[in-house]
């Protein structure tokens, strides 16, 4: 039915390969939080960076993952901050 693209919200296309690639880096994702105070709620992150909550929740949990950032509960949300030298 025709060449039709469709953009998927946060992804880039790589031109090359066609493949989709990520907007949102896991740098952004620290530069966030650091811009924040150092720590901040998914929300703010998501806001700050400019996505859905879920991405920027997604994100920081691998972050977390990978010790880079890790989380606590404060009231009913999760609050980040990036552990530093691991990042």
């Amino acid at each position: 039915m025709g060449d039709v693209e469709y953009d998927m919200p946060g992804k880039d296309r790589d031109e090359e390969s066609g493949q989709y690639t990520d907007t949102y880096s896991a740098e952004a994702m620290l530069r966030a939080i650091r811009e924040l105070g150092g720590l901040a709620g998914t929300s703010d992150v998501a806001e700050e960076v400019g996505c859905a909550r879920d991405t920027a929740y997604k994100k920081l949990k691998k972050l977390q993952d990978e010790n880079r950032v890790e989380s606590r509960k404060v009231g009913g949300a999760l609050v980040w901050h990036v552990v530093e030298g691991n990042e």
